[in-house]
């Protein structure tokens, strides 16, 4: 028989919701662009929210080609680390991931990208809080996973499967938010991957239900973003987000249009879902070496 053991508390917030996105979307940050000093001061804010939160924080440095003039820079994935509580099982690994760069600045025009990817960011800071004062609940371990430079071409993620901190082999599912700040009137979450693991489409509309989300699951696409970059390296996925919309890439996507207690459901749910996962004996993954 097939049964999901779910676990929830509700520490996630819209108060930090909102205050993280407040301060990647600031004047400040100028869109977050990659190689710049404001993206290193993202880098810096994720790499103390993890530490502050009792999660072991490692840094890769990449060098990216900036897709406007072929010029390189430096950026950085930060990941962070929580262990499980199996004997056998914490050495296996469930990644959750999400870009904290956007597209930076036309003129005086900025690019906030508040949805895509504050939100994504956001959640990612909120659910690893969540899973780390609940980490007794984690058989598995837990990788977390703020990637730079997606929007040149998923070039955080690239690095980091081609460069892994762990191995590959170990990894068994890879979750990725990008653009989860915008649930609508239809309690919509998307997701592409589902069909990569058995169960998937089950697990996700049982859990959709407990969360009152209506999960809209793509079964035989996987879709884009970061996940892909550990799809191709035969790792089951769910890419989840929340729907398209006019503001995608252009400088309105701001904080004013944040449904921030949709995206306090949406972290929830993630969360609900890497704890299943997190306990299932056996782990349904695609790798293949």
């Amino acid at each position: 028989m097939f049964a999901f053991h779910l676990f929830s508390q509700e520490e996630i917030t819209e108060k930090e919701i909102y205050g993280h996105i407040h301060f990647l979307t600031s004047e400040k940050l100028a869109g977050r662009y990659p190689g710049t000093k404001a993206n290193d001061s993202v880098v810096v804010y994720i790499f103390n929210d993890f530490t502050a939160n009792g999660i072991t924080v490692l840094q890769q440095e990449f060098e990216a080609m900036m897709r406007k003039d072929s010029s390189t820079v430096k950026t950085f994935n930060v990941i962070g680390l929580i262990k499980g509580n199996d004997p056998i099982l914490k050495d296996e690994f469930i990644v959750l991931g999400a870009h904290y760069d956007h597209l930076g600045k036309s003129g005086d025009s900025i690019y906030y990208g508040a949805d895509d990817n504050a939100s994504g960011t956001a959640s990612l800071l909120e659910i690893g809080e969540k899973l780390s004062l609940n980490k007794e609940k984690l058989k598995r371990s837990m990788i977390l996973i703020a990637f730079g430079a997606e929007e040149q071409g998923l070039l955080g993620s690239k690095f980091f499967v081609e460069n892994p901190l762990f191995p590959l082999e170990r990894i068994k599912m890879m979750i990725n938010l990008d653009m989860v700040g915008r649930l609508n009137e239809q309690q919509q979450i998307f997701m592409g991957g589902a069909g990569t693991f058995p169960y998937g489409v089950e697990l996700m509309k049982s859990l959709g239900k407990r969360s009152n989300l209506n999960p809209v699951v793509h079964v035989g696409s996987v879709g884009g973003s970061d996940h892909v970059s550990f799809y191709k390296k035969k790792i089951s996925v769910l890419g989840l987000h929340t729907g398209g919309h006019p503001q995608y890439h252009q400088t309105t996507d701001t904080l004013d249009l944040i449904n921030l207690k949709g995206q306090v459901k949406v972290s929830n749910y993630v969360y609900d879902t890497i704890v299943a996962l997190s306990n299932f004996e056996e782990l349904f993954f695609i790798y293949q070496k």
